[in-house]
């Protein structure tokens, strides 16, 4: 990063976007983070990820929440995380920790063999009622680890 975008974040408190405008928000516990994240994606992807994180606490009441390597994550065991997000220049990454599992599986590979990504792209609408049951299923598969 260069030093005049280091200089300008401290003075505007606002958020370093880091590659493809992914938000860098130190690591955290709780809504606030996410809710920190989720304020500094830039343009299109901000509404997005306002609607994922409704869908999520719809979907799963009391949702523990974090953001970890720059990335909001979602789960239901202290450390234990089903679902993460991450800003893309041209998309959202929505990643299912054990999507592999799920039914159907979101339509993404990943080269874990466990993990399946869903992808959002500008002006693309998603299917939430297909969201929102991965989401549910998603929860009651062991979590990741992290």
């Amino acid at each position: 990063m260069k030093s005049h975008e280091q200089k300008s974040a401290r003075t505007t408190g606002k958020p370093v976007l880091l590659s493809g405008g992914n938000p860098q928000i130190a690591k955290g516990y709780g809504d606030e983070p996410v809710q920190a994240y989720i304020a500094a994606m830039p343009g299109w992807k901000r509404d997005v990820g306002r609607r994922i994180d409704a869908l999520v606490v719809q979907a799963v009441p009391g949702v523990r929440k974090a953001v970890k390597w720059n990335s909001p994550m979602y789960g239901m065991e202290e450390n234990q995380w089903f679902l993460s997000l991450h800003c893309f220049a041209k998309y959202i990454k929505v990643a299912f920790f054990k999507g592999a599992s799920l039914e159907p599986a979101p339509p993404v590979a990943s080269k874990q063999k466990d993990v399946r990504y869903f992808h959002i792209h500008e002006g693309e609408a998603f299917d939430e009622a297909q969201f929102i049951a991965w989401v549910k299923s998603a929860r009651e598969l062991p979590g990741e680890k992290m």
